[in-house]
């Protein structure tokens, strides 16, 4: 197969892949894998080139390691210092500590089974010890879960683990040393990352930020992102040469650039080429995976799926709970953390370059990696049926949790129930208690529960997205429910409880932009508030205030806009930098100058479909009402309104006239 060809075959194999993924509601990581798995040489052996995907694999985890970097700061170490040096380090050290020990007693008692050295066990316990920060903290996010107990602490370890991976990097490819030359080859890998990693940091900082300073004023994207890419593949290759890790070059240029006031743009720029070259190394990763192995040690793959999740979860939720976490969130916790994770298959590639693994267990250790992801978003899903069956004490601590909510909304009635107690919660709820309105707040986040809580303020610890917490919040004799957060998922979650048990209560949603906005309406919004729009309209009336136009009427201008549900501003002209794949389903405005032959014709007489015709303006300047029985005359342009493909289509057929 020719280059081109070869190409065109993992992109197209990587779509199918991710679009069935996406469809099942999996991450798209799994999909990379499979597709590495059916396109392989052991399996379809549609391409031979395997070392040429995999060195662009190699690009990819140069890319995540150096988004690792990015967002690595001290003051984020800091503010979750309990939860990463405390529950974190602890659960890296003692996972690898006892996973080395129980792999090297397993080699002396079972030697024909699991052939493995001092070594490749240490390797394995360090890959083992990596959970998925990908898959974790989509689902922590879907759910609402960032900011709860067991999040923050989930959060805590997968930091600790990103943190961990650096020595790692540094201490797999010397291991792969001869017997004689070990403690040489440890000695002086420690001693060259320890003299390169504090050069760049000392002095690498200032040079950075003065660099990308330089860039930045010659105020051209193009030029700015070919210096993140020699900046970052540049210190991967310095470290390489040094000997040690691709990988560890560009965390320290993640962590150099982090520092910088050009950290966000940075992340902006860089995500297209980590996200299509990580997508790459899981496909590396899939190649190496052969099914045939699989099946004839389904056995030894079935126990590694089963075992060491299972004791990764019996550990983590151990330390959770001897460092003073509840029994539930504790057990919520290992049962986050017990799948392996994308620094896991990075380890595992990097200890196959060095012999480290017997290729008899590469396959299955692999297949069981592969496997225990697959299983985590169900394992999440029903995480609380898990708890409340396995802990006793569970139930009754959401009993009185919901007594706790209860206990704020019994004596009160007619209330507005507030989902979320952010900036925009708080200062509706100031809002209310100035017109003498009782309210009650449900949020997520137990430090900023507890503060407005002693400041004086209705707010309770709970879940809005939950049917039990919005009854025992009293959603029954609620006057109005409001969502605050800028978060769709957990708004149709709450529209669904209200829908399902009192659908003549109002609810009021928030969004960024009008993108949902008919989806949000028809599953029960009262009102739907945009961000994008209600700031255009305020910036609006501001303006006519102050060239001289009465406040009445800006104030019926205003109105009238909001009446109509923004119809009038929800589309809008679309430049170059609006084109990207989301902005494809917004509403846009488009205008359309008529040829001669639609002279005379009328607007009914073209099937724009949804599209809607907004005004038209004649060729001597004048607008005019456009409905369906308006003549066209040659040279009118119509501005019309709707989603892109439904607007080429209107186009096409106008201009067909």
């Amino acid at each position: 197969m020719t280059g081109l060809e070869i190409t065109l075959l993992y992109l197209l194999a990587a779509v199918l892949g991710v679009v069935t993924c996406r469809l099942l509601k999996l991450p798209p990581m799994l999909g990379y894998l499979c597709v590495g798995v059916v396109i392989g040489p052991n399996a379809l052996a549609l391409s031979k080139n395997v070392e040429g995907v995999q060195h662009l694999g190699e690009l990819g985890v140069v890319f995540l390691m150096f988004v690792i970097g990015l967002e690595f700061n001290l003051p984020k170490l800091r503010s979750m210092r309990k939860h990463v040096l405390g529950l974190g380090s602890l659960q890296v050290v003692l996972t690898m500590l006892l996973g080395t020990a129980a792999m090297v007693l397993l080699n002396d008692r079972l030697p024909d089974l699991w052939d493995m050295d001092w070594k490749a066990a240490l390797t394995l316990s360090g890959a083992m010890a990596m959970s998925s920060t990908a898959i974790v903290v989509k689902l922590m996010v879907e759910r609402l879960e960032m900011e709860s107990e067991h999040g923050k602490r989930v959060m805590g370890v997968l930091l600790f683990q990103d943190l961990a991976l650096v020595p790692l990097l540094v201490l797999v490819p010397a291991l792969g040393a001869s017997a004689q030359n070990l403690a040489a080859a440890l000695a002086m890998a420690a001693v060259k990352a320890t003299l390169l990693i504090a050069v760049l940091l000392v002095g690498g900082q200032h040079v950075m930020r003065r660099w990308l300073t330089l860039v930045a004023r010659r105020k051209s994207d193009e030029l700015f992102v070919l210096n993140l890419l020699f900046i970052t593949l540049g210190l991967a290759w310095l470290t390489q040469q040094a000997g040690l890790s691709l990988a560890l070059g560009a965390f320290i240029a993640g962590m150099l650039i982090s520092e910088t006031e050009f950290k966000h743009q940075v992340e902006t720029d860089i995500r297209p080429f980590h996200d299509v070259l990580l997508g790459l190394f899981f496909i590396s990763i899939g190649m190496l995976l052969d099914w045939r192995l699989v099946l004839q040690n389904w056995g030894l793959v079935l126990l590694l799926v089963l075992i060491p999740p299972l004791l990764k979860v019996a550990l983590i939720t151990a330390l959770t709970r001897g460092l003073g976490g509840s029994s539930g969130v504790a057990l919520r916790t290992g049962l986050y953390l017990g799948q392996a994770g994308e620094f896991g298959f990075v380890l595992l590639a990097l200890a196959g370059e060095n012999s480290l693994v017997p290729p008899a267990l590469l396959n299955p250790i692999l297949a069981a990696m592969v496997l225990s992801m697959v299983v985590t978003p169900f394992v999440v899903m029903y995480n609380n049926a898990i708890v409340l069956r396995l802990v006793s004490t569970e139930w009754l601590q959401q009993s009185l949790q919901m007594t706790q909510i209860a206990r704020q909304s019994i004596k009160v009635s007619r209330h507005v129930i507030i989902c979320g107690f952010g900036r925009c919660g708080q200062n509706l709820a100031r809002m209310l208690e100035g017109e003498g309105i009782p309210y009650l707040a449900l949020d997520l986040d137990p430090d900023r529960v507890r503060q407005a809580a002693a400041a004086g303020h209705t707010v309770v610890y709970g879940d809005s997205g939950r049917l039990q917490a919005l009854m025992a919040a009293g959603l029954a004799r609620a006057s109005a429910v409001v969502v605050t957060y800028l978060d769709e998922p957990a708004a149709f979650k709450v529209l669904a409880c209200t829908q399902s048990h009192t659908p003549e209560v109002p609810v009021i949603v928030r969004t960024q932009d009008d993108h949902s906005l008919e989806k949000l309406q028809a599953a029960g919004a009262t009102e739907v508030v945009p961000e994008a729009i209600e700031g255009s309209l305020m910036l609006a009336s501001h303006a006519l205030a102050l060239v001289g136009v009465p406040m009445r009427r800006v104030i019926r201008i205003v109105q009238d806009q909001r009446d109509a549900r923004y119809n009038l501003l929800r589309g809008f002209f679309h430049g170059a930098d609006d084109d990207s794949v989301d902005a494809l389903e917004h509403e846009r405005l488009a205008t359309v100058t008529l040829p001669a032959t639609a002279a005379g014709q009328r607007l009914s007489g073209f099937a724009l479909g949804s599209v809607r015709v907004l005004s038209l303006r004649r060729s001597h300047g004048m607008t005019v009402p456009a409905d369906g029985s308006t003549l066209l005359e040659a040279g009118d342009t119509l501005v019309l309104s709707g989603k892109a493909e439904a607007l080429a289509l209107a186009e096409q057929r106008l201009l067909m006239a």
